[in-house]
């Protein structure tokens, strides 16, 4: 490559500031900032959201617990106990409601 000379009087001199350009930087970097709030602010509530999910599955986890064991405790009592102490058959003569 080859070399340019370079005017030192130029170099020396500052370039004005361009107001419109810098205008148009501070506006971008206040939208983007804007939108980095917007989205941190939709994280947390996001975060907010799967906790409070996770225990509201966890109650219902143990709900579902308590049921099947309450389950298996009536198929236990209907499994020991004999026929004639068991649950009557239903007769739908016999149990006819009284309106008819």
């Amino acid at each position: 490559m080859k070399a340019i000379p370079v005017d030192n009087e130029q170099n020396n001199e500052q370039k004005p500031a361009n107001p419109s350009n810098n205008g148009a930087e501070q506006s971008e970097q206040s939208e983007l900032q804007a939108q980095m709030v917007e989205l941190q602010m939709s994280m947390a509530h996001l975060e907010l959201t799967v906790e409070q999910l996770d225990q509201v599955i966890a109650r219902q986890d143990q709900h579902i617990q308590t049921l099947q064991r309450q389950l298996q405790l009536l198929y236990t009592q209907i499994q020991t106990q004999g026929p004639e102490e068991g649950i009557a058959p239903f007769d739908i003569m016999a149990d006819k409601p009284p309106h008819y």
